[in-house]
């Protein structure tokens, strides 16, 4: 190729950027292996795309020689089009002559996972793999995981998880082996080897007997993983683990390698510290071992926060040894350390809280502000009272930088967990700021999803009975909690007299045995409800005597009518399930008729929410199920592990996320709620493979050197164990916390409180709010509410409130209650006149409610539904033993 460009300060006149010198060293680099460990901010995008014009500007390659590979389809879309339109400004490339019979080349840039499908699909015949084999979307995966665990004959006995933990287990143990190279037959080799070193251990302890338990349940799942991944291969099918680990076994290959640098004389790697063991034997493979290509690596160790779900920081620390020159020198590594985006005082923050991680890794610079912007930025900070007065802060703070011109677009609140989302969306909708919850494991913390969730629970599982305890409690059937204690009784009979019965009658045991379900096990409430089909109404002395009041017999009775009406279509496909659950439990109609629902969006989540429920629908083989869906949610609602792929929408409004998926963006103002000891940082850890069978051990991962393991199997060294992996997720929330603190442009706002909502004990401030108390302190920032600490022995108020006096169930909506009367009398009347005889009128046609049910709604029952007092409740009554999920509404 010709030259278009000759100097670096012509390319800097061409694409009208004023590059630093860190980042001019960058674009102009030979084309040879280098890794430019780029800080937060610094511009590598930018970079990347600059250095392609350059490499095809200066003739050193031809456009469709060059490869960019990223994570997600928005990155790749971004850097193809920055290099496209780059191109184009440099006149490289003119879009407006374009000869048919010879169109101008553009570089290939494309996910990872895309990449491995085209080279599955160009060369997986060498490996035995059919040119048909089809890529399973998360839909059919839940589905096919299902089916598999349905169909196994088992027995496994270590695996005691209900059915849909059990799903996620399989699908999470699968996605370990495969991101790791590791064969199913190797691991339960290994977990074997590991039992019987314990059979001689002295299990001293719970965490000690925990691992036996552990072992003998990753044995059982990874024998499920075989049969699954033999029902993937006898349908052709393939899911992005599959991708990965079979393109691997292709970049072990020399000639697939040769052809692969033949055709791509230039490899750019971003995000290269979220890439896990897996693609770093696969890029490896075919662009490094000591080849020397020309490979390009971008990452941040300081911003890999993705290690839970498969990443291996450890990718981008090493690969000036895997990309080595020829000559067998280790790979240049650059760095790009001067930040573009956020203010100075911003910056001073994010680097005190990064020293340690940039003492872990090697060319981590601290970050600069760029000229000029030395003194830009602030931080506010607050410690509040109690967890509803901090929220209340962030919503106060929130609202005046709306009035005072502040656009809601331009503003993010991030959270540790979605845990919060509900009560920060209905704070800010109170101050009629328009807010966004971004992400599915968003939507299902707010309560019209949750609700129409708990349904689906109660549908597919009778055990669910924290779905059935919120939907009895809730705003439709208003049980108080007499009866609902009466109910939790009954179920317990239940199952007593079942036990007893079953003692008696072999037959019966047999047949319990055969069927795969022990009564004595399962205490159900949706069983318990159930009986009030099979009595009637009126029979109080003829069943166990449980004296439940009038009104909740008839409600019982509804909704169990109404569950077994609902299961008839559980076999139907997803969408028509999840409407006609929509359409005879009338939420739709409560979220139209209530104006605080329609003041906070609570239609459109419930759309957004629909909307996850149509995709997975749609990328299912065949009909997609409830079950599967539920086991869909599950995951994405406590792992996140890559479903929920929802961006931020182009709506001016407040968006409400988590942390992690606040990577790669970035807005004017930040908020960060929950900044309290144990919340953010986090103390709970990532899950351990000495506890969970569903986690991959630590001596069989790729990155196994960069991960503490058991030295002996006894309780000083299951302890010292512990005590490294609290040290590893510091170092986890350390990089988080980097990531969530680099997003402002101009503003952060941090806060904590002493009392959260439900607990004993005092939270105070975690080391992030110190970190930000000090540097405001410091003359950085203003500390504007600091409460001082509870005094020894100090109640939570909001205990003290949770166990006032409070109306049980809560008073109907004054205004949604007339709505929905308006509504009812409407339609009551146009069906009266479309059904009666022209002229004429049934009698009682001047009464709006002459052919509703007189008897439903029936109306609070003082005695029974109201009351909670204790003397009201029977003295035998055993204290109600609920799931430790949240129950209430």
């Amino acid at each position: 190729m010709s030259a278009r460009i000759t100097d670096p300060e012509q390319l800097k006149e061409l694409l009208g950027i004023p590059f630093t010198p860190e980042q001019t060293a960058c674009i102009i680099a030979p084309p040879a292996p280098q890794v430019i460990v780029a800080g937060a901010g610094s511009g590598k995008t930018t970079v990347m795309a600059a250095r392609v014009v350059w490499l095809v500007g200066t003739g050193q390659v031809a456009p469709e020689q060059v490869l960019g590979l990223t994570f997600t389809n928005k990155a790749a879309g971004e850097l193809a089009e920055r290099v496209r339109k780059a191109l184009v400004k440099a006149g490289i490339t003119d879009p407006d002559v374009i000869d048919p019979d010879n169109p101008p080349g553009e570089p290939v840039i494309s996910t990872y996972h895309a990449f491995a499908g085209r080279l599955l699909t160009d060369h997986g015949l060498r490996i035995g793999l059919e040119p048909t084999s089809r890529l399973l979307a998360d839909a059919t995966r839940y589905q096919l995981a299902a089916r598999v665990l349905r169909e196994s004959p088992g027995p496994y006995p270590a695996l005691t998880r209900s059915f849909p933990d059990l799903v996620s287990d399989l699908l999470a143990l699968d996605s370990e082996l495969a991101e790791h190279l590791v064969r199913p037959e190797e691991l339960r080799a290994y977990d074997a080897e590991l039992l019987r070193d314990l059979e001689s251990a002295k299990l001293s302890n719970a965490d000690l007997r925990k691992v036996p338990e552990a072992a003998a349940a990753r044995r059982e799942l990874a024998e499920l993983v075989g049969r699954y991944r033999a029902a993937k291969r006898e349908r052709d099918l393939l899911d992005f683990g599959d991708q990965i680990a079979l393109s691997a076994g292709l970049g072990r290959l020399p000639e697939v390698g040769r052809l692969l640098r033949d055709e791509f004389r230039v490899v750019l790697l971003d995000e290269y510290q979220d890439t896990s063991v897996a693609q770093r034997v696969l890029l490896a493979g075919l662009f490094g071992g000591g080849t020397g290509h020309p490979v390009t690596a971008v990452g941040d160790p300081c911003q890999a926060i993705y290690g839970w779900r498969g990443a291996s920081v450890a990718n981008l620390d090493d690969f000036p040894e895997h990309f080595a020159h020829s000559d067998g020198r280790p790979a240049t590594r650059q760095a790009l350390s001067e930040n573009r985006r956020s203010g100075g005082r911003l910056l001073d923050l994010a680097n005190g809280l990064a020293e340690p991680l940039r003492a872990m890794h090697a060319g981590v610079e601290a970050l600069r502000p760029a000229p000029g912007a030395e003194r830009d930025g602030l931080v506010r900070c607050a410690l509040l009272p109690t967890h509803a007065e901090e929220l209340d802060w962030i919503a106060d703070s929130i609202a005046h930088l709306v009035r005072t011109g502040k656009e809601p677009g331009e503003i993010a609140v991030l959270c540790r967990t979605a845990t919060d989302f509900a009560d920060i969306q209905g704070a800010l909708v109170a101050r009629d700021i328009p807010v966004e919850v971004v992400g599915l494991s968003g939507l299902l913390h707010l309560p019209e999803v949750a609700d129409l969730v708990a349904v689906c629970e109660v549908l597919q599982d009778p055990g669910a009975n924290a779905s059935l305890v919120r939907l009895l409690t809730g705003p439709r059937w208003r049980i108080g909690p007499r009866d609902l204690a009466l109910l939790g009784r009954r179920a317990r009979l239940l199952v007593s007299h079942a036990r007893v019965g079953a003692d008696d009658d072999p037959d019966r045991r047999l047949a319990a045995a055969v069927e795969g379900v022990d009564p004595a096990e399962v205490i159900s409430l949706a069983d318990a409800l159930d009986t009030f089909l099979e009595l009637p109404l009126e029979a109080e002395g003829e069943d166990d005597g449980l004296p439940f009041s009038p009104d909740a017999r008839v409600r019982f009775a509804r909704l169990a009518a109404e569950l077994r009406d609902l299961r008839r279509s559980l076999a139907d496909p997803l969408m028509d399930v999840l409407h006609r659950v929509l359409a005879v439990t009338g939420l739709e109609v409560e979220l139209s008729a209530s104006p605080h629902a329609l003041a906070a969006r609570r239609r459109e989540t419930l759309s957004n929410f629909l909307d996850v429920a149509a995709s997975f629908a749609a990328n299912s083989e065949g009909e997609a199920t409830l079950l599967a869906f539920l086991g869909f949610l599950r995951t994405a609602a406590q792992y996140e592990k890559g479903l929920d792929n929802a961006l931020p929408g182009g709506e001016n409004t407040v968006k409400v996320l988590t942390a992690h998926k606040s990577k790669g963006l970035e807005w004017d103002v930040v908020a960060v709620p929950g900044l309290v000891t144990g919340t953010f940082p986090s103390t709970q850890g990532r899950e351990k493979w000495t506890a969970q069978g569903r986690v991959l051990p630590h001596e069989l991962r790729g990155d196994a050197d960069t991960l503490p393991d058991v030295e002996a199997w006894d309780s000083r060294g299951l302890k010292a164990f512990h005590e490294a992996m609290k040290d590893h997720q510091h170092t986890e929330e350390l990089r988080l916390g980097y990531v969530t603190f680099t997003r402002p442009r101009s503003l952060l706002l941090g806060s904590g409180h002493w009392w959260g909502p439900s607990q004993k004990r005092p939270r105070g401030p975690s080391d992030f709010l110190t970190a930000l108390h000090d540097h405001c302190a410091a003359g950085f920032g203003e500390i504007e509410v600091w409460a001082d600490a509870p005094e020894e022995g100090a109640e939570n108020p909001a205990l003290r409130e949770a166990s006032a006096d409070h109306a049980w169930p809560l008073p109907l909506d004054g205004t949604a209650l007339t709505r929905r009367r308006a509504a009812a009398e409407t339609v009551l009347t146009h069906l009266e006149r479309a059904s009666a005889p022209e002229d004429t009128h049934p009698d009682g046609a001047d009464d709006p409610y002459a052919y509703a049910d007189p008897d439903w709604p029936p109306p609070p029952d003082d005695e029974h539904l109201d009351d909670d007092h204790p003397d009201h409740l029977p003295e035998d009554l055993p204290e109600e033993r609920l799931p430790e999920e949240d129950a209430a509404d």
